[in-house]
């Protein structure tokens, strides 16, 4: 026992580390009110107040401290915040402590204190690794209605706030020569030589210090503090014009072509937001080099009792010593098997603290090592092992084999332990490279890099300081080069001499008690040796049964232990066992960081058409339809039933004439003087033939055949078309064209514009929609049948703007497209319809719309479904055989053009009086409900005033051949079982007659 040590009457140093003390802090923690320091850490603020229970284990509940003193961390897991802010599973050890904070332990209940459900550690032995495939098999019955609902509530760590989250996040994208990861030793370097240079710099650190490990270590640098020499770069690097320091601000994906993810914790350092100011921003950065230069994690060992709350990383205990002037114990004991921890015994001698002993598994040790500690005073034990703690809610002994065999115990409530060091590599494996293992390392360094990274420092596995400073320099120099800049000399600071040596130890194989190698998920060693005899010996297999490494941590302090215990288990080395990949993002990101403004109404901005004031006006029912906002009915005073309304509409537009909206309907300028020939291998049948001042139906296929959009075109100019799509896909048949334009065809001219915005159209139906057209365009163009035709359409001047007709119908009835810019959308149809007053003209929405279609028998979205052919439709005759275009080949394929495919058919109920619904499935008569027998299913449904009963249309097998004969349309989720005949898809003026008025 040292001399110099005495009793730690407080947590928190009388003086130094990094911390304001003049900016005292106050915050809670499950209630209970606490201070802290300005620049301290939740954790290293818990700490000061002796606060060392924080948590409690996933599986077993079993009383969890603070671990480590960065992101790796896999205990300390709190809620942050209350009500619409509360944030689970947040890492105490990266909380920027603020003035009010408020956190809560969790998973536990009622206490953390007394957790009930730590019963679960008595009931290991049912628990161990792989239980959930083994158990919950029987009683079958109990799966729904114990099994699933027990498993859920017990799922899951932390509770979210269950409400509108009330902050904004942002997104940004930014472009550099040179993207340094990390802001310690090597990281400062490469920025100062590249920055200097005259490179654009981007440095990103997930800290609100800059200076990674020299802030948390005593270290000397060409005479200055650690500390002091890395907050003097970073002044100067701040002050370059072309150097941008992100703190707060860590990179965790690394993505093709140079570009990188990065998530930038803007205010959560702060209770709320600052007016306009967003919680958290992404970065997307693009950038010509990258350097990682994001240190090493330091190992735990695996040992009984490992996981009691004052069991920490050696390196997690001198950071929070030197940075935060917190003593995390008042007596402690190292456990180690490298020279690196022995320095944290130094620190915490000279920070008042009793160092109980120092126990190196090593038996030969470096004579300098041994002089410190002797002059220290501090005990030492070479060649013994931990092998058991004591404690219920924290650490106070532990159990200690010598060289000799000998048992003793001491009473610590601190226990530093040191595994070694692994380089922080996450990142390099992110586009496929998998690590490679280092014997003289006793750790895995980076294999193959991305194109274009450089890992320097502890991250390459060079773990010396001077090493860090050599390599940062070098990698910001070559970027510069590498980006056309002469780089400047760096000098090299000289640093103060460090011991490196190490002789790794994974795991005390003697230990009785559990001995944990992941903390979060409360994997043993036992459950590795589990998986090792069930024969999931590869690292993959061993990650899923054991869930090693699968928590939020993704393992950092657990994977290396995990393998190496693997190895010892099966006879192999660690080059051969291998280490799992990592994938983004390498540390938790929020959804809402991704989104960004896109959430709510934001995610996907609502468009209103032209016409939509004047349908509010006119009590108008809304619907979605793909972005838009569509008039679904217009309700008149006294009618409350749906069908009753739609019924009207239906009536006045087959008796008289009612228009509708259809400015949502894609449109897409086509020009160009290979316009026609495009059109040809756009569509499935030919458009280049097509006259000018006429109109077609088109159908689309997809590459594999299968049918993708409908519409007409248009043809204006021997050069010009106008493409209608549906309203659903009208984005996504312009990027099919806009890919066959660019990639497939490049040679052709052709230009595309989606013009969808531009127009407002109005469909014009029924018998005496000539009569309201004529009245409303006066002389201004002749809508006679000669002039005019079917399928006709013309472009001409109507009060001094430019408009145009179509002579199409998807309802039926002699009908008009009348378009005419958007600017003028809600003027038109005020015209229109007043016009169409003295003729009874009705406004009428997408509902009647669809009740017209059925009755005619059209396809829509529910038949264009991306299952369907054209010759499910009813459309294999428009396939022209005379060209080529996209889909034909594998619309020939077998399964595609197999004779019991199902097709398109109508079906009216037996009994006229029963209800139809859509996705019904087509059983036959006396068939019992299964898979085998399934024969198709209902697309489409609708109440149709003409007929007087309810109608549909559905893909049947053999359907157009089974005319006349009856099915079941069977529907067990509603209770329906309804026979129906098959009939002929159209159910209202079969001859068209209508159609020509």
């Amino acid at each position: 026992m040292s001399g110099a040590a005495h009793e730690v009457a407080a947590a928190r140093l009388a003086a130094g580390g990094l911390i304001d003390r003049s900016r005292p802090m106050s915050f809670a923690f499950d209630g209970t009110t606490y201070q802290g320091f300005a620049g301290d850490t939740l954790a290293s603020a818990l700490l000061a107040n002796r606060v060392t229970l924080v948590g409690r284990s996933f599986k077993y509940h079993r009383p969890r401290g603070i671990f480590t003193a960065g992101a790796e961390e896999p205990n300390a897991l709190v809620e942050l915040r209350e009500d619409a802010r509360r944030e689970p599973n947040t890492r105490a050890t990266t909380v920027e402590l603020f003035d009010g904070l408020k956190a809560h332990s969790q998973n536990r209940w009622p206490s953390l204190a007394f957790d009930v459900t730590s019963v679960n550690s008595l009931l290991s032995p049912l628990l161990a690794a792989g239980f959930y495939y083994k158990t919950f098999m029987w009683p079958a019955s109990f799966w729904e209605k114990i099994y699933e609902p027990a498993i859920r509530r017990a799922a899951g760590l932390g509770r979210a706030s269950g409400q509108a989250d009330p902050d904004g996040y942002d997104k940004c994208h930014a472009f550099c020569d040179l993207l340094v990861i990390g802001g310690g030793a090597a990281g400062l370097m490469a920025a100062l030589a590249a920055g200097r240079a005259g490179a654009r710099v981007i440095l990103c650190d997930d800290d609100f210090a800059i200076g990674g490990r020299l802030n948390g270590d005593v270290r000397d640098i060409a005479g200055r503090s650690g500390a002091q020499w890395a907050a003097n770069v970073a002044a100067e690097l701040q002050a370059l014009p072309n150097v941008r320091m992100l703190r707060r601000t860590t990179v965790f994906g690394v993505y093709d072509g140079g570009t990188y993810g990065a998530l930038e914790r803007v205010s959560d350092h702060l209770a709320v937001p600052a007016p306009h100011q967003p919680r958290q921003r992404y970065w997307k950065i693009v950038a010509r080099r990258s350097v990682l230069a994001g240190g090493a994690l330091e190992r735990p060992i695996v040992f009984g009792g490992n996981d009691r709350p004052g069991v920490m990383l050696a390196s997690a205990v001198r950071t929070y010593l030197n940075r935060f002037a917190v003593a995390p114990g008042r007596r402690c004991a190292l456990f180690t098997c490298n020279d690196d921890a022995w320095t944290t015994a130094f620190d915490l001698v000279r920070a008042g603290v009793d160092v109980a002993a120092i126990i190196d598994n090593r038996k030969e040790i470096s004579p300098q090592l041994i002089a410190r500690a002797k002059e220290a005073q501090i005990p030492v034990m070479p060649g013994a092992e931990v092998i058991d703690t004591s404690g219920r809610l924290r650490l106070d002994g532990i159990t200690v084999r010598d060289v000799a065999g000998r048992i003793s115990r001491h009473t610590i409530d601190l226990l530093a332990v040191s595994g070694g060091w692994s380089a922080n590599l996450g990142l390099t494996t992110h586009l496929g490279s998998r690590p490679e293992w280092s014997d003289a390392l006793a750790s895995f360094v980076p294999g193959t890099l991305p194109p274009g990274m450089a890992a320097v420092g502890a991250a390459a596995g060079r773990f010396g300081l001077s090493d860090a400073l050599r390599d940062g320099a070098a990698a910001g120099a070559a970027a510069a080069e590498a980006a056309g800049f002469t780089p400047s000399s760096v000098d090299i600071p000289v640093t103060d001499a460090e011991p490196t040596g190490i002789t790794p130890i994974w795991h005390v194989a003697s230990s009785r008690s559990k001995a944990f190698v992941d903390l979060q998920n409360d994997v043993t060693s036992d459950d590795v040796a589990l998986a090792a005899r069930e024969g999931f010996k590869s690292v993959e297999l061993l990650k899923r049964y054991t869930t090693l490494g699968m928590a939020t941590d993704q393992g950092k302090t657990s994977n290396v232990n995990g393998q190496a215990i693997m190895a010892r288990l099966t006879g192999r080395s660690m080059a051969q066992v291998g280490t799992t990949m990592f994938r983004p993002p390498h540390v938790p990101v929020a959804i809402a960081a991704f989104a960004g403004h896109h959430r709510g109404q934001r995610f996907r901005p609502t468009r209103r058409t032209a016409g939509h004031h004047w349908a509010e006006q006119q009590g108008a029912t809304f619907v979605e339809a793909g972005q838009w906002l569509r008039a679904q009915w217009f309700a008149r005073a006294g009618e409350t039933d749906w069908l009753q309304i739609v019924g009207r509409e239906v009536r006045a537009a087959r008796d008289n004439v009612g228009v509708c909206d259809v400015s949502t309907l894609g449109k897409i300028d086509v020009q160009g003087s290979d316009a026609g020939i495009f059109l040809d291998r756009i569509y499935a049948n030919t458009f280049s033939t097509l006259p000018v001042g006429k109109v077609r139906y088109g159908l689309m296929l997809r590459e594999d055949g299968i049918a993708f959009d409908d519409g007409t075109c248009a043809r204006f100019a021997d050069d010009h078309f106008m493409m209608s799509t549906t309203t659903a896909n009208a984005g996504a048949v312009m990027q099919h064209l806009e890919h066959a334009r660019q990639v497939l065809w490049p040679q052709l001219d052709v230009q595309l514009v989606s013009v969808t915005e531009q127009w407002a159209q109005y469909a014009v139906a029924g018998p005496r929609s000539r009569d309201l057209l004529e009245r409303l365009l006066g002389g201004s163009i002749d809508l006679s049948d000669a002039a005019l035709p079917y399928l006709g359409c013309a472009e001409f001047i109507w009060c001094g703007i430019t408009a145009r007709i179509y002579r199409v119908s998807f309802s039926g009835e002699l009908a008009y497209e009348f378009a005419v810019p958007a600017q003028f959308g809600d003027a038109a149809i005020r015209a229109l319809m007043q016009a169409g007053a003295a003729f009874g003209a009705v406004p009428y929405g997408t509902e009647a719309l669809g009740v017209m279609r059925i009755e005619k028998g059209h396809v829509a979205g529910n038949e264009l479904n991306g299952t369907t052919t054209a010759a499910d439709l009813g459309l294999g005759r428009m396939m022209s055989r005379k060209k080529d275009f996209i889909g034909r080949v594998l619309a020939e394929r077998p399964g595609l053009t197999a004779p019991d495919r199902p097709a398109l058919v109508g079906i009216v109920p037996v009994d006229r009086s029963q209800r139809l619904r859509a996705g019904a499935h087509f059983l036959g008569l006396g068939a019992a409900p299964t898979m085998a027998n399934d024969e198709g299913y209902v697309t489409s449904v609708a109440f149709s005033p003409m007929c007087g009963h309810w109608i549909g249309l559905g893909l049947l097998r053999h359907g157009p051949q089974r005319i006349g004969q009856r099915v079941r349309a069977y529907d067990p989720l509603r209770h329906g079982d309804t026979e129906v005949e098959i009939v002929a898809p159209v159910f209202f003026d079969p001859e068209g007659e209508r159609l020509h008025g």
